[in-house]
């Protein structure tokens, strides 16, 4: 089973991405995870990353896939893979589908949370305080979602029409959100 979670920055894609982890067997793929990383140990595509986030812009498609391709490698061995924060436009989906082809796979469903913007930033400025991120502070969670609305939401049509987009209320209780998820992803099978 391989999961797309979709949804704004701050809906809560990391904390469901854990409860599908432990439940499914799955590998996770954060590509923020993957790119703080980089940025951390200051390689050369951490460099570049960080002039992007540090202006609230999404990284270049040609490196997610280039970072996406041999993180999918190191995971061939799983059950399957979610996707949490990728693909974020319609070409990086093209592509994630390409790559899952070319190894005999394919996507199975895209859970979307749906989280109000004014609920996004509280959630984020209440993170930035607590783990350090630079990036969680007003201006920039403004501009992230702003990238967001622009180039991601078209993402939502895309998957509808190919009858893999589950819409999930994002704004209830983390247990319940997850319950959702489970028994959506049942029906899909």
């Amino acid at each position: 089973m391989n999961i797309v979670l979709f949804g704004g920055p701050g809906s809560g894609k990391g904390t469901q991405s854990e409860k599908l982890i432990e439940k499914y067997g799955l590998h996770h793929i954060s590509t923020g995870e993957v790119l703080r990383e980089h940025i951390r140990k200051e390689t050369d595509l951490g460099k570049i990353a960080k002039s992007y986030i540090d202006e609230g812009q999404l990284i270049p498609d040609d490196l997610m896939i280039q970072i996406l391709d041999s993180v999918l490698e190191e995971a061939k061995d799983k059950p399957g893979v979610i996707f949490d924060g990728f693909p974020r436009t319609i070409p990086q989906a093209e592509a994630l589908n390409k790559l899952l082809e070319k190894r005999g796979k394919e996507l199975h469903a895209v859970v979307g949370l749906e989280v109000p913007d004014d609920e996004l930033v509280k959630r984020m400025i209440n993170r930035g305080k607590m783990t350090g991120r630079a990036d969680d502070n007003e201006d920039t969670i403004k501009k992230r979602l702003n990238v967001y609305h622009k180039q991601t939401s078209p993402l939502k049509d895309h998957y509808k029409k190919q009858n893999k987009y589950i819409s999930i209320d994002g704004n209830k209780e983390i247990e319940h959100i997850f319950d959702t998820i489970v028994k959506e992803l049942e029906n899909k099978k």
